[in-house]
């Protein structure tokens, strides 16, 4: 179960990431600059963000299986749409469709975790779902680059589809989690419910905290090709292990909640996570500032990006754990927050050019910034007791 719903989690961020090594492609084929490029990116985040919204409140209504399917049969057909595109807009469009579908799997899975176990428990689970879920930015990458020694960008999007047919696959021998009597009974009492959501100032604070964390690392994931292809130089190849690296570090990360969940509370675990973030990204501005060595763009990016599984395990448990009810309409506005922002600020990290990351370090710092200051305003506040 803990990696059917890793890799239901992981699939539309893995059609990001393994993706990221042929952005550079883009540019000279479709002839547009690379902010251009960096909205094919961005329209994927929307549409993971309004997928996850739409999705949620559906897998309450109808249960988790039949929406999942759903999602995974329009994801491989936007993912083969995408290779047939012509123009930038159609690939604009159906790069949106392919997030907002792939996002039926991150929303959904999350919840059937919720259907399973809650509290410390719950932890434990999302630790080890972010762990086989930080596969995904390890791998993808680096399976990426090797497709790309062989074919065009498009044998990406064509391995894509491969994998959302096994996944369709996979998904017809789950057993459904939500029985019918936990359902509701109409989409207004989902309406409803999301109304109840956005009033808690809890949940909502630990949705700020993903919407603004979130939003740095995507900041990090549309900038991060250029960085290093551009501005340093490397190879599609060169890139994808650094990149990948990186993301080993991420997939280490996850096992730490699952860990220390029964020793640490999860709000120090969590507090811990976001100055950690606030730090690493502070480290890549001076390195920015002062020209330094591609190396410690390694480092401070690894320190700034690593933390995230301990931050996404931790914040969703908490948000999730005091809900007994509505877990995906809940899960839903949880992966809207962690998308919406990442998706916007995309495109702002390559205002300056494929070859200046000063923007793409002003804007990490400012998204962990106000990450932190939501943390000590809304969340740590209702543990103190505790």
């Amino acid at each position: 179960m803990i990696v059917f719903l890793g890799i239901m989690t992981a699939i539309a961020p893995i059609a990001t990431d393994m993706y990221v090594p042929a952005l550079p492609l883009l540019g000279p084929y479709f002839d547009v600059n690379t902010s251009m490029i960096q909205l094919t990116l961005t329209m994927t985040m929307l549409g993971m963000a309004l997928g996850q919204v739409i999705g949620g409140p559906i897998s309450d209504k109808m249960g988790r299986k039949v929406p999942l399917l759903i999602g995974l049969i329009f994801f491989s057909a936007a993912s083969l749409a995408c290779v047939v595109s012509k123009t930038i807009y159609s690939f604009l469009f159906f790069r949106f469709l392919q997030g907002l579908s792939g996002a039926f799997g991150l929303v959904i899975s999350r919840a059937i975790a919720r259907d399973y176990c809650k509290g410390e428990t719950l932890v434990q689970f999302y630790g080890l779902l972010m762990m086989v879920n930080g596969l995904a930015p390890v791998l993808s990458p680096i399976v990426g680059a090797q497709i790309l020694r062989f074919m065009d960008w498009k044998g990406v999007f064509i391995a894509l589809s491969m994998v959302g047919i096994l996944m369709i696959i996979a998904t017809i021998q789950y057993r459904e989690t939500l029985p019918i009597h936990q359902r509701v009974s109409d989409f207004s009492v989902a309406i409803k419910n999301f109304k109840v959501l956005v009033k808690d100032s809890y949940f909502l604070g630990h949705c700020l905290i993903q919407s603004f964390i979130y939003g740095g690392f995507f900041t990090y994931i549309g900038g991060t090709s250029f960085l290093f292809q551009e501005l340093y130089q490397v190879s599609s190849q060169a890139f994808s292990f650094i990149f990948g690296s990186i993301g080993i570090g991420l997939l280490l990360s996850g096992m730490i909640p699952a860990k220390l969940a029964r020793t640490v509370k999860g709000v120090n675990m969590l507090a811990y996570a976001l100055g950690v973030h606030l730090m690493g990204a502070l480290l890549f501005l001076v390195g920015v500032l002062l020209h330094a060595s591609m190396w410690w763009s390694v480092l401070s990016l690894s320190i700034a990006v690593i933390p995230l599984s301990v931050m996404g395990a931790t914040s969703t448990s908490m948000a999730l754990t005091k809900r007994n009810n509505n877990i995906g309409g809940a899960s839903a506005l949880l992966g809207f927050s962690a998308m919406a922002l990442g998706g916007i600020l995309m495109p702002f990290a390559g205002i300056a050019g494929s070859k200046n990351a000063l923007p793409m370090a002003i804007l990490m710092c400012l998204a962990f910034l106000l990450g932190n200051l939501v943390f000590y305003k809304y969340v740590k506040p209702c543990h103190i007791s505790e």
